[in-house]
């Protein structure tokens, strides 16, 4: 029977998702599928219940986590604590899970970071919240959230105060600048960064010991570029993706894959759209 699964989101067509999961499909022998699918705003109920019996999980990106924990029919801790899915399991039922939190955790014990005091996150939506959740567990005490909407930060404070975490948030534009901190971590995409915090990233790196950029894309980012030049203990968008992907394939396919076969299978991905990319403008 064919078997199927995909990630969700909008928009979609640059996730890597498939270049990982199809990788790791090969590395455990499976004849499996998996592609991205754009699904609109606020479709997804509906885009669920549409699935055939071959379709067996999804992965699930923005806008679309909070969504997903709110259609499922049961759901993990974690995905319940933070307040978003980013894996849907469809089995007969629809179960929810959350593989953000621990594949944060992951990524950042691979480079060696932990035993955190202070950390400030720049931006407050689902993944926020889930990186709050991970910090706590590597020790955080107190979270900075660097926000341009304070009102739109309620639920990740809320979910920050629940584990124990001592919050503070500020604007984009608060007259103190960035002070220091155990870890920055920036949650924004590129455009929001230089639209909000201006166009230098290297300025909110001061006092930083170390740097978390959960985005990806475009890669490199600017926020990823300005950690390694300062020679910082920089973890990437790309291993979290890999971290994340690699419990998601335990729970979807029930097998083990290392996520450093999926960060490469990502990573040669990319080279093959930045070649393309060259390529087509060199002919333009």
């Amino acid at each position: 029977m064919l078997r199927r699964c995909g990630v969700v989101g909008h928009p979609v067509a640059h996730s890597l998702s498939p270049a990982m999961h199809r990788a790791a499909y090969v590395h455990l022998g499976l004849d499996w599928t998996y592609d991205a699918v754009d699904v609109a705003p606020g479709a997804l109920h509906a885009h669920v219940r549409g699935l055939d019996d071959t379709w067996r999980a999804l992965s699930v990106t923005a806008p679309h986590k909070r969504d997903a924990l709110a259609l499922a029919e049961s759901a993990d801790d974690v995905a319940t604590l933070v307040g978003g899915a980013n894996t849907l399991l469809l089995d007969g039922s629809v179960r929810a899970a959350n593989t953000d939190v621990p594949g944060a955790v992951a990524a950042l014990r691979e480079r060696g970071i932990g035993e955190l005091g202070t950390v400030r996150v720049l931006g407050a939506g689902a993944t926020a919240a889930s990186l709050a959740v991970a910090v706590r567990e590597l020790g955080a005490e107190r979270l900075e959230l660097v926000v341009r909407d304070a009102d739109r930060a309620r639920e990740t404070v809320g979910v920050a105060e629940q584990v124990g975490l001592r919050v503070g948030v500020h604007g984009f534009g608060d007259a103190e600048g960035p002070g220091e901190t155990d870890l920055l971590v920036s949650t924004i995409p590129g455009a929001g960064l230089v639209d909000g915090l201006g166009a230098d990233p290297g300025s909110w790196l001061d006092g930083a010991l170390a740097v978390f950029d959960v985005v990806y894309d475009p890669w490199p980012t600017r926020v990823t570029s300005a950690a390694v030049a300062a020679g910082l203990p920089t973890v990437t968008g790309l291993d979290l993706l890999a971290h994340q992907a690699a419990e998601q394939v335990r729970l979807m396919v029930d097998g083990d894959v290392s996520a450093v076969v999926l960060r490469d299978a990502a990573l040669e991905e990319l080279g093959r759209r930045l070649g393309t990319a060259a390529r087509d403008r060199s002919t333009a």
